[in-house]
């Protein structure tokens, strides 16, 4: 057996899973463009990279086994077969919860990537499937996504005193709301008497929408803290959800007075200490540093990457859950917003050698983080000499549906104490193995054959 063969995970109770499993192994450079990205990264520039990482011998392994989970979107069954991908639990049974740890997966590192919420079919379910982990007693880390953010300023926007720079996050949330909208109504409220002291529609749609001069006072409101363009975009983005939100809400049998309750039992539900969901927001962070690897949902910025090289990741991660709980504005359009919202377009905040410089100088090798989806797999990238794993492997049930994804999806990152980052996927046939070493003979050897 070759030695990329040895130490793979093993699949506890895999027959309670639909996804198929990759068994076998090969060097992270085998998928080609499948593994690594290839519009602005080359063989050359990932050549070059990893060769100047392995000299300054920057590359620092957490000491326990690492299990990356991103962009779940409330598909609990998905995350129990990236569990059993990961070989960290043994599945006993059909349903997501039905599993216990593994003797591995005692001693690990789980990594929830941020993007619960959204999509569905149920990311209540996903969440109490988290919970069941660390009620096994799991090491569980959550880390925040665009999506789990939207949705908590969306929420406690709604029946807060009108402010025209924060009023419109409800509406913001769009038609992508409406599933979680209808799990709460139909679990908690529609069997009981959900509508006891409701207001009526009038008053629902005037404390969930914002009000009715904002389109002429937010772009006022908002000079100087966005450009034109931004506020251009977001009138416009916000105009069409506020013309179709309510249309949606009916298509999905609920009217406002419907949703108002649902919003109110949210906030109750998930921001009230000792409630059902109480423990998510309170444990959720924004970054996770281990060794010389740093997990995040969606990238940097050059100020967010000086923080990092100046105060580390526990400053940031102060900043981030103050910051999380005082102006949605202030926190949606800036900096620390753009680390779960950035795919790195002219329209997000600037990465620049400057803050490749400065993640670098912070002791990081690489990042590994989700919200960018793919189809086969993990992959790697190159951002301005920054090594990037992307593990949105497109999971949930929804997106598969949507962008022609075959059958049922399950995946994992791992990060072995050994210097290894396995990349497990359903819908890549193989393993795929980054050594930093081998990786790099592997890449020199195919672009010896180009030339």
């Amino acid at each position: 057996m070759s030695a990329l063969n040895t130490h793979l995970p093993r699949y506890y109770g895999k027959s309670w899973i639909q996804p198929r499993l990759p068994v076998a192994a090969k060097d992270w450079s085998h998928g080609k463009h499948k593994s690594i990205e290839i519009e602005k990264t080359t063989h050359i520039d990932l050549i070059s990279t990893l060769s100047s990482l392995n000299k300054s011998d920057v590359w620092h392994w957490p000491k326990r086994k690492h299990y990356f989970f991103s962009d779940l979107h409330g598909d609990p069954e998905a995350f129990a077969a990236s569990l059993v991908a990961s070989g960290g639990v043994k599945k006993k049974g059909p349903k997501p919860d039905d599993f216990v740890l593994s003797r591995i997966g005692k001693e690990a590192n789980f990594i929830i990537g941020g993007d619960c919420f959204d999509k569905g079919p149920t990311s209540l379910g996903l969440l109490r499937t988290v919970l069941h982990l660390k009620k096994q007693g799991a090491r569980v880390r959550v880390l925040a996504g665009n999506h789990d953010v939207r949705v908590l300023f969306g929420m406690v926007s709604v029946g807060r005193k009108k402010d025209v720079l924060n009023e419109h996050f409800f509406i913001r949330t769009g038609e992508k709301i409406i599933p979680l909208l209808k799990e709460v109504w139909d679990e908690y409220l529609k069997e009981g008497k959900g509508l006891k002291g409701i207001p009526d529609k009038k008053e629902c749609r005037h404390r969930l929408y914002p009000g009715k001069h904002w389109f002429d006072e937010f772009p006022i409101a908002a000079a100087g803290k966005l450009s034109s363009s931004q506020i251009k975009r977001e009138l416009d983005r916000i105009y069409k959800k506020y013309e179709r939100f309510e249309n949606e809400c009916e298509k999905a049998g609920l009217n406002l007075r419907h949703v108002y309750a649902a919003v109110e039992k949210w906030k109750q539900l998930f921001l009230i200490p000792g409630e059902e969901f109480s423990w998510f927001f309170k444990y959720m962070r924004l970054a996770y540093r281990s060794g010389s690897l740093l997990f995040i949902h969606a990238g940097f910025d050059n100020d967010i990457a000086i923080l990092l090289r100046d105060e580390g990741v526990k400053e940031l991660n102060r900043i981030f859950r103050k910051a999380l709980f005082d102006s949605p504005f202030d926190f949606y359009y800036g900096s620390l917003c753009n680390t779960v919202r950035t795919k790195y377009r002219n329209v997000d905040y600037p990465f620049t050698k400057k803050g490749a410089r400065c993640l670098r100088l912070a002791g990081i090798s690489a990042v590994i983080h989700g919200h960018r989806n793919l189809y086969h797999g993990q992959r790697i990238a190159l951002r301005q000499s920054v090594l990037n794993f992307e593990c949105d492997t497109s999971l949930d049930k929804h997106t598969r549906k949507k962008e022609g994804v075959p059958g049922p999806g399950a995946s994992v990152t791992i990060i072995e104490p050994d210097g290894r980052i396995l990349g497990v996927s359903s819908d890549y046939p193989y393993i795929k193995v980054f050594d930093p070493v081998r990786t790099l003979k592997e890449l020199s050897k195919l672009q010896m054959r180009k030339n």
